[in-house]
């Protein structure tokens, strides 16, 4: 079942969506039983991070995507850090 961004944006308010975003760079590493990916924007600071249980297609430097994410938090060694959590991500 594919879903509708604009479905999902009208249930839960904090959600963005974003078409057609640059990849600066994308890494996937392995946590526990997880695939956790991280990606980073051309214009944005803060890193977009998602994870599967499978490992997710490689995204090449410069390849375009559709986002949908919203803003989280975490705390690591006492520091705060912003990023994006996706929940849907799909190639342009």
């Amino acid at each position: 079942m594919q879903t509708d961004p604009d479905k999902m944006l009208k249930k839960h308010h904090k959600l963005t969506h974003s078409d057609n975003q640059k990849v600066i760079s994308h890494t996937q590493r392995v946590k526990d039983e997880w695939f956790i990916n991280s990606i980073m924007i051309e214009g944005c600071d803060v890193p977009f991070k998602y994870k599967r249980t499978k490992k997710y297609k490689q995204l090449t430097k410069g390849q375009r995507i559709n986002l949908t994410y919203y803003p989280e938090r975490e705390v690591v060694a006492g520091l705060e850090f912003d990023y994006m959590k996706v929940v849907r991500i799909k190639v342009s």
